[in-house]
């Protein structure tokens, strides 16, 4: 019942494919553990007993925290799929506690840094200079994720407007608004965009196909790698950065909230953190008692 649940969770639920994919490595995962454990081949049987015994492995193996609650968390929502489509009469997973793990501040990348990197001559006058820099100022100036970023077509861009329209998790639109100078370069880039036949995709590898995630991750790394020590050079610190600069320059939270497309104020108040942290080094620096 893998398949179905996986089938359910793209088209019905339309979660994303890296979504789609990490459920299906926990529960491939957790279906060879019980037949290599347990020789039971069909995790619809498993009992409360064999996902804790999973779960412990899993500790005992080292993995830390939020790996072992992702995978919690996939069980919960198996196991819910089938419960609810009467293929069980009782939840398994419901015994199930998630373990408490350290939340991390999200990494983002200085003002300065990002005014030097978009200020340098790093990006060449060619198709490649253009679009490299629209992969730059599109994540840093949108603040969007990376799979929006790839599935972007030219219809989505309103220019005059000066509006993208985003497709978010579970297809959930949502507009967001961008500068007059990011429109110059976006026509600028489109004057130079010459795809392959049938290709809607704003975003083009050298030789004019859609670009995939690990190309844009490339593109990112080695950028931001000219102005950041940062361990991560990722889109994800881009997003990060982006709502934290939105933050730190007075912006609302719940206006950054649906800019990012977050479901719940929740996921975007961890950015006040990095906000609070600011306040307490300038405390320290300027106040007589601090």
């Amino acid at each position: 019942m893998i398949e179905p649940f996986l089938e359910f969770l793209a088209f019905e639920k339309r979660s994303s494919a890296h979504t789609v994919t990490s459920y299906r490595t926990d529960l491939d995962q957790f279906r060879k553990y019980l037949l290599f454990q347990y020789e039971v081949d069909k995790p619809e049987t498993a009992t409360s007993v064999m996902l804790r015994s999973w779960i412990v492995s899993l500790m005992e193996e080292g993995l830390n925290p939020s790996s072992v609650n992702r995978k919690m968390a996939s069980l919960r929502s198996y196991y819910g799929f089938l419960r609810r489509r009467k293929h069980i009469l009782k939840d398994p997973s419901s015994i199930l506690s998630s373990m408490k793990t350290r939340r991390k501040l999200p990494a983002f990348v200085e003002e300065k840094a990002m005014e030097s990197l978009f200020d340098s001559e790093g990006f060449t006058d060619d198709f490649i200079g253009h679009r490299d820099r629209v992969i730059m100022e599109l994540l840093y100036g949108t603040g969007m994720r990376l799979s929006e970023l790839i599935d972007l077509e030219i219809n989505n861009l309103e220019l005059e407007a000066r509006i993208i329209r985003v497709t978010g998790k579970r297809g959930k639109e949502r507009l967001i608004p961008i500068s007059s100078l990011l429109v110059q370069f976006l026509k600028e880039y489109l004057m130079l965009r010459a795809p392959e036949e049938g290709i809607r995709a704003l975003i083009l590898t050298d030789s004019g196909k859609a670009a995939y995630p690990v190309f844009i991750q490339r593109t990112v790394k080695k950028y931001l790698s000219e102005v950041t020590t940062l361990s991560q050079k990722s889109p994800h610190v881009l997003r990060h950065t982006y709502a934290t600069h939105l933050l730190n320059r007075g912006a609302d939270l719940n206006a950054i909230k649906e800019l990012l497309g977050h479901s719940n104020l929740a996921a975007t108040q961890i950015y006040t953190h990095n906000s609070i942290e600011k306040l307490k080094k300038t405390h320290q620096q300027a106040h007589p008692k601090a």
